[in-house]
């Protein structure tokens, strides 16, 4: 979780929304670092998670990633686990919960639906506080900023 963790900092100070994704290996070796690169890239898919299993499967010339456990600091959206499924990732472990976007048991439960035909284990909770606070800060001070831009910006109005 620390190299996702690293991975959110990198998108912190890319001015995007910090979250990490980090793909592992059975036997344990990095596969695939990402952060969030949306605003970056002009691209909504293009959020942590996506772009890990994107490097990964190209580097593996596989879209399939059986056997690989994936680190996010927050928990993955529809968008995400929809990829995550996919690609038959073994496990997903995730720092803080996501009530309004998440899929892996706050909004939905996409790796408990029966109707499905992968299920991945899902750990939560890894590195919760560190993962929540890095992502409260970001949009608390963007709230601030945009505070302080409405206060103090005004608008000349023609005669």
């Amino acid at each position: 979780m620390e190299l996702a963790l690293t991975e959110a900092r990198r998108a912190r100070d890319e001015d995007e929304v910090p979250v990490g994704a980090v793909l592992i290996s059975q036997s344990g070796d990095v596969l695939s670092t990402a952060h969030n690169s949306v605003v970056g890239m002009s691209d909504p898919t293009a959020h942590a998670e996506i772009l890990a299993l994107r490097m990964a499967a190209k580097k593996g010339m596989n879209y399939r990633l059986p056997e690989t456990t994936l680190y996010v600091t927050i928990e993955p959206c529809v968008m995400c686990m929809g990829a995550i499924l996919h690609a038959r990732i073994k496990r997903v472990i995730f720092g803080a919960a996501d009530p309004r976007w998440g899929a892996c048991g706050s909004l939905y439960h996409f790796a408990e639906n029966p109707k499905l035909n992968h299920h991945p284990e899902i750990v939560s909770g890894v590195c919760e506080e560190e993962c929540r606070r890095i992502i409260q800060l970001f949009f608390q001070h963007k709230r601030k900023i945009s505070a302080r831009n409405n206060g103090t910006t005004t608008v000349k109005q023609a005669d």
